[in-house]
């Protein structure tokens, strides 16, 4: 199957807490990176998810924030240093490409926040994603 979903990370299930709904699954990245995806607990049961399994994080670009450094105080679980490799800027957004440890993100944001943040090619940024916008395929 393909997908449109450009930002895609393989990695293995290390964790898996469940809710009567939700479960928050923890999953290690090549890099050692570890991210949490909040999925719900029927999805856990379809994927066969368990810990020591394979998958595949996939987010949408526009679920992707940048932060030109790490950032406290905040309830967004993953936080991703990369370097950003390309930024196209068109009229009123830009997608921008960070390279992680392990692979590649894309990130779509508006014109205005490449500009306030200086980003192009070279700059250190945090890649900032929701666990509820982390979705699991099964590798």
């Amino acid at each position: 199957m393909s997908l449109s979903i450009r930002n895609q990370l393989p990695g293995t299930v290390t964790a898996i807490a469940t809710g009567e709904v939700m479960a928050t699954v923890k999953v290690r990245l090549g890099s050692g990176q570890e991210v949490t995806a909040a999925i719900t607990l029927d999805s856990v049961k379809d994927l066969g998810l368990a810990e020591g399994s394979k998958v595949r994080t996939l987010v949408k670009s526009t679920e992707v924030s940048l932060a030109t450094g790490p950032v406290t105080g905040l309830s967004i679980r993953n936080q991703i240093p990369g370097t950003v490799v390309e930024v196209a800027t068109g009229g009123a957004m830009a997608g921008v490409k960070v390279a992680v440890d392990g692979g590649e993100l894309t990130a779509a944001i508006t014109a205005d926040a490449v500009a306030d943040l200086g980003l192009a090619a070279g700059t250190p940024v945090v890649a900032l994603i929701k666990s509820t916008e982390v979705s699991l395929a099964t590798a």
